[in-house]
């Protein structure tokens, strides 16, 4: 009795302070309490970050411990939490899961950028896109990660017709994991619709040189590039080198066809201030010196998983010595 005393003598800022440190779950069960506390559940502060991921079986609503977000929930918040405050939301479908259940739906996506005008920030893991136009996404989108997701063979890029008056989201970072079908085709489209600052690809295989090099001359203003377990040669680092003059960070890490001839590439990007190259492991110790010696630039360097004799790491950082390495 004291304790409940102690919290109700609490100002509401303060409260709303506790909740914000609350799981999804409990922080709704709060709003339960009493009227004050469903009035302060609501304040725009405790919903500009927004993570569902957490939750995976299919359950009642507010029973939320281990639950799947389905298509009703979501639209239950929706309507009385997620409004004009939302910046970040992260949720996770249900492909991995024994019950196929679908969670987004277009007029879900739609209403979510209408009424959530704030949202930059959309994170999906483990979710089935293939029935989903990509131009039903919330144009106010800047930032778009995908994990583990299934999309269509067809996306990133316009389905109604032309003289539809959608506007295209113009996405700024784009983050892929895992999402087996991403192929050239998809980063030709998604680069020449917007201009990206950030590309981070991992785990897609069906990515080839040729699309590199379709894609590059779009993506003149990158600025961080990863490509992690790519199916990339040389030939890729080339087109980098020519078309993304401005990266300030570069990764291409666990590329078993990378050698030095592609490493040679890199010396020319001249605003590079982090390079990481973990695990390629057909670089040799003179090609990855002569890198770093033309970079004097680099503040962060990683070279994970590529065995380097002692004489060959002071010779990196004689060349580097503001780095981190």
């Amino acid at each position: 009795m004291a304790a409940a005393l102690s919290l109700g003598a609490l100002p509401d800022f303060l409260l709303v302070e506790i909740l914000s440190l609350l799981p999804l779950r409990d922080r709704l069960r709060g709003a339960r309490v009493c009227k004050r506390w469903h009035r302060l559940v609501q304040d725009k502060m405790l919903w500009r970050y927004v993570d569902l991921t957490p939750y995976q079986v299919p359950s009642a609503f507010l029973l939320l411990s281990c639950a799947q977000i389905s298509s009703r929930i979501l639209w239950h918040l929706l309507r009385q939490h997620l409004r004009n405050g939302l910046r970040i939301l992260k949720a996770r479908g249900a492909l991995c899961s024994m019950r196929k259940q679908r969670f987004l739906s277009p007029a879900l996506l739609q209403a979510l950028g209408t009424q959530c005008p704030s949202l930059h920030h959309l994170c999906l893991t483990e979710a089935d896109l293939r029935l989903l136009p990509y131009d039903c996404m919330p144009t106010s989108l800047r930032t778009l990660e995908l994990s583990q997701c299934e999309i269509p063979a067809v996306w990133f890029q316009r389905s109604a017709p032309p003289e539809a008056p959608r506007v295209l989201l113009q996405l700024q970072h784009l983050i892929i994991h895992n999402v087996p079908a991403f192929s050239d085709q998809h980063l030709f489209n998604i680069s020449s619709q917007s201009s990206l600052r950030t590309l981070s690809l991992s785990g897609t295989y069906r990515l080839t040189d040729a699309g590199i090099q379709r894609a590059a001359p779009h993506l003149e203003d990158l600025e961080c590039l990863v490509l992690h377990k790519c199916v990339i040669t040389d030939a890729a680092v080339h087109f980098i080198r020519r078309h993304m003059k401005q990266l300030r960070s570069l990764e291409i890490s666990s590329a078993c066809s990378l050698t030095d001839a592609g490493l040679a590439c890199i010396a020319d990007l001249k605003c590079l201030e982090t390079l990481c190259l973990a695990f390629s492991r057909k670089l040799s110790p003179n090609a990855i010196v002569a890198v770093c010696q033309a970079l004097p630039q680099l503040k962060h360097l990683h070279l994970d998983g590529i065995d380097l004799e002692d004489q060959t790491i002071q010779k990196i950082q004689a060349s580097l010595p503001n780095c981190s390495f």
